[in-house]
């Protein structure tokens, strides 16, 4: 989208915060199925942020297969599922969830020490004759849906079906 700089800007940091709450949102809830609503609005936050970057295919992958597919048939996997068991024994805090949170914590501070770090302009990929060819042209997540549209077409659609096996599975051994 062209937008005024304040207004994209002020765009990014609402999405942003949405983006936020909404992971917050899936880790703090005890209730699985606030969780699972909050993980639909850390999908629809990110399929805006494709739209704010000019990604409109990556945008309707994202909430087709994401938010329409995926985390309905989360919600069915959590709906099916007895919903007593998940407030028998409550503990605020166990040994798994400080190795959780370790790990979570390791890998969010290697991430924020590597993302400054990297050169993310001057090489993109065309699907001309195979070739890649050294351009600023393109953002990085125009490359994203280039590729997603081009290159990786048929494995994020293996993907997808594969999830919607396993979600579909897990369905049926619930409903047992």
């Amino acid at each position: 989208m062209d937008l005024p700089g304040p207004i994209h800007d002020f765009l990014l940091i609402f999405l942003g915060i949405g983006l936020i709450l909404g992971g917050l949102g899936v880790v703090f809830f005890t209730n699985p199925i606030y969780s699972a609503f909050s993980l639909g609005l850390v999908f629809v936050c990110i399929s805006l942020f494709y739209i704010l970057s000019n990604s409109h295919f990556v945008a309707v992958a994202q909430l087709l297969i994401y938010v329409g597919a995926i985390n309905v048939l989360i919600l069915f996997a959590v709906m099916f599922m007895n919903g007593s068991e998940y407030y028998k024994d409550f503990n605020l805090f166990t040994v798994g969830n400080g190795v959780t949170s370790l790990v979570c914590t390791s890998i969010f501070v290697s991430l924020i020490t590597s993302i400054p770090d990297t050169s993310w302009y001057g090489i993109i990929w065309t699907a001309r004759a195979n070739q890649i060819l050294e351009q600023d042209l393109i953002s990085n997540v125009q490359q994203i849906g280039i590729h997603l549209s081009t290159d990786f077409f048929l494995p994020f659609e293996f993907i997808s079906i594969i999830l919607l096996v396993a979600l579909i599975g897990a369905i049926a051994v619930a409903r047992q």
